[in-house]
C-alpha cells in the first residue's frame, strides 16, 4: 500500500508540474515576456519563474504569515494582503497569479482581490481550478465539490485521496479539511468573468475535461 501511495502522489506531481511547464510557456509567448516586463506574483514562490529565459522582473507578493519564506530566489517580496495590494495604480505590466482567488473565502473577498488585480496591473494572468472538473484539484477527490456542504464534510470527515496519499498528522489535516471545506470556494467560467469584466476567459483542459481557468488581458 505503500508504494501504491508513492505511486499515485508521483504521477500527480508529474501531471501538475507538466501542467504548469506548459502554462508558463504559453504565458510567456503570450505576453512577450522579457527582461523588462515587471510582474507581481500574488502567491507565488521563486521556482515559479526559474524556467523563464530571459529573467522577467518579478516581485512576489505572499501574507504576513509567508515572512519565513522572504528573499528567497533573490526576488523582491511584499508581506501584505492580496485584497489590498500595497501599489500604486498600473505600477505592474502584468499582475500574475496561480490558483489563490479561489482561497479567499468569500465572493466578495474574490471581487475586491480582482479589483486590486485590474487596479495594480496594466495586463494580468490569473489562473483557478474550474469547478466543472470533476475532480476537487485540492483533495484530488472526485464528485466532493459538487455535494452540499454538509454532505461534503461527511465525506471529507471518512476519506480523500489527499489524506490517503499524504498521511498527514492530526493538526494538519485538521488545518487542511477545515481550509478546503470553509474557505475555498471554486469558480467556474461564468463567475470570473464576472470578475474581470473585459477578460479574455481560456480553458485548459485534461482528457477533454475543463481542468483549470484563465482569466487574462494584455497591457
Amino acid at each position: 500500500m505503500p508504494a501504491l501511495r508513492q505511486l499515485a502522489a508521483g504521477a500527480f506531481e508529474r501531471a501538475q508540474a507538466r501542467f504548469r511547464r506548459q502554462r508558463m510557456e504559453r504565458f510567456a509567448r503570450r505576453f512577450g515576456i522579457g527582461e523588462t516586463t515587471t510582474i507581481l506574483d500574488i502567491g507565488g514562490l521563486p521556482a515559479t519563474w526559474t524556467a523563464l529565459f530571459p529573467a522577467p522582473r518579478v516581485t512576489l507578493l505572499n501574507l504576513p504569515t509567508a515572512l519565513h519564506l522572504a528573499g528567497r530566489g533573490g526576488l523582491p517580496w511584499i508581506l501584505a494582503d492580496a485584497c489590498q495590494l500595497p501599489c500604486a495604480d498600473r505600477s505592474f505590466d502584468i499582475v500574475f497569479s496561480n490558483s489563490v482567488i479561489e482561497h479567499l473565502g468569500t465572493a466578495e473577498r474574490q471581487r475586491q482581490f480582482a479589483r486590486e488585480v485590474m487596479r495594480a496591473g496594466r495586463g494580468f494572468f490569473i489562473q483557478t481550478p474550474d469547478r466543472a472538473f470533476p475532480l476537487e484539484q485540492h483533495l484530488w477527490t472526485p464528485f466532493v465539490h459538487w455535494l452540499p456542504k454538509r454532505a461534503a464534510k461527511a465525506m471529507v470527515e471518512k476519506f480523500t485521496v489527499w489524506e490517503w496519499v499524504v498521511r498527514p498528522g492530526g493538526p494538519e489535516r485538521r488545518f487542511y479539511l477545515s481550509h478546503c471545506l470553509d474557505d475555498v470556494r471554486l469558480l467556474d467560467a461564468r463567475d470570473l468573468a464576472a470578475m474581470f469584466p473585459g477578460a479574455v476567459i481560456q480553458r485548459e483542459r485534461w482528457l477533454g475535461l475543463p481542468k483549470s481557468l484563465i482569466a487574462w488581458k494584455l497591457p
